[in-house]
């Protein structure tokens, strides 16, 4: 029998939590990715400002851990990024080190041994593509579909099937599966259709935590700052050479976040989760291909533009859909002016009463599964 050794770092030193009215979240939040962090972050936090002790499930792999370690110095595979990068994404990394340490956890147990996860009252798995058939890693982790956890009530926040199309289903064992929640809500379209197909249920609609919980995000400046934020990895020459001829007309500076473009005028991919928020909220607009992007451009309402990728065309377009902002997805037939339009005006009316109408939408969601 081969033993799964977990990485258990000193920080995971953490005293067990009662099971009385405590929340468990369930989710990505350990990776080295910023929507990850800030949607279990907001998520948790948001929950427990509803007045409920929760912390996040603290699951460990030290597979998940290398290939983590792995993207975040090579995001482009099989493209290698130039060693020169290197330094300032080790300090990225570390960041992100640093700030998952501060978050409320439960004591660490391995991915693959939820029986081994402390108990809770109710275990809440969303948000991100947890239940993504096709994630690179995570796919198909019995976890996150709340096997073997020991929970008096298991419901899902904004959950997502990523980039797995609804046209491919969900077979039989993983539909069992997901019939053993007391509530289920998603944050996208196919991803409603999957749920709905799989369990013939229409399941709630809700927002991303980022969106649904805005007092856990640093406040926006008073004023905007003079560059434009880039965030993405292997964007698409037209859509970089787009942005660029905007801010030369503009006379605005490419900043770019995460990830080292040649095209920006600054490199900050040594950002942490938190110097990401204010770059964010301090930016004068947002492009980028990631669906956080458009999260946080919507959160901070900035002006933006979204190529969306193939992996993450299925949340970028349930996003922008949902919130009445799908003419901000371009792609390489949008001419400059369109773009000038877009980076240059501020986000309608109608996508700010979306997300008021989403608030209350999950509100009420949240207070009928968390009674």
């Amino acid at each position: 029998m081969t033993t799964l050794r977990v990485d258990v770092r000193a920080d995971a030193d953490v005293t067990p939590v009662s099971p009385a009215g405590t929340i468990g979240v369930l989710t990505f939040h350990d990776s080295i990715n910023y929507g990850s962090y800030w949607q279990a972050r907001c998520l948790v936090e948001g929950l427990a400002a509803r007045g409920r002790p929760a912390v996040l499930l603290d699951h460990r792999s030290p597979a998940v851990r290398s290939a983590e370690l792995r993207s975040a110095f090579q995001p482009e595979l099989p493209a290698r990024t130039p060693r020169r990068h290197h330094p300032a994404l080790g300090r990225k990394v570390r960041a992100f080190t640093d700030a998952v340490a501060a978050l409320p956890r439960s004591p660490a147990f391995p991915l693959d041994r939820p029986d081994q996860a402390e108990p809770v009252d109710t275990v809440v798995v969303g948000s991100d593509e947890v239940w993504n058939f096709a994630h690179p890693w995570y796919s198909a982790r019995p976890l996150f579909f709340g096997e073997g956890l020991r929970a008096r009530r298991l419901v899902s926040y904004a959950a997502s099937f990523g980039n797995h199309p609804a046209a491919k289903g969900v077979d039989a064992g993983w539909t069992a599966r997901l019939r053993r929640f007391d509530a289920v809500s998603v944050r996208d379209e196919n991803s409603r259709a999957m749920i709905a197909a799989a369990l013939s249920i229409e399941p709630d609609m809700v927002l991303d935590p980022c969106l649904q919980f805005p007092a856990v995000l640093p406040a926006a400046p008073s004023s905007e700052g003079d560059y434009i934020l880039l965030y993405g990895h292997g964007l698409p020459g037209w859509f970089v050479q787009a942005v660029r001829r905007w801010a030369t007309a503009t006379g605005t500076r490419i900043v770019s976040v995460g990830y080292p473009n040649a095209v920006a005028d600054e490199d900050r991919s040594d950002a942490g989760p938190l110097e990401f928020a204010a770059l964010m909220a301090g930016a004068r607009a947002v492009a980028t291909s990631f669906f956080h992007g458009a999260v946080f451009a919507l959160h901070y309402a900035r002006p933006f533009v979204a190529a969306a990728s193939p992996y993450r065309r299925l949340k970028l377009e349930g996003l922008t859909d949902q919130l009445g902002a799908r003419h901000r997805l371009i792609d390489e037939t949008t001419g400059d002016a369109a773009i000038r339009q877009l980076l240059g005006t501020p986000l309608e009316p109608e996508v700010h009463r979306r997300i008021a109408e989403g608030r209350v939408r999950s509100t009420r969601y949240l207070d009928r599964v968390l009674a």
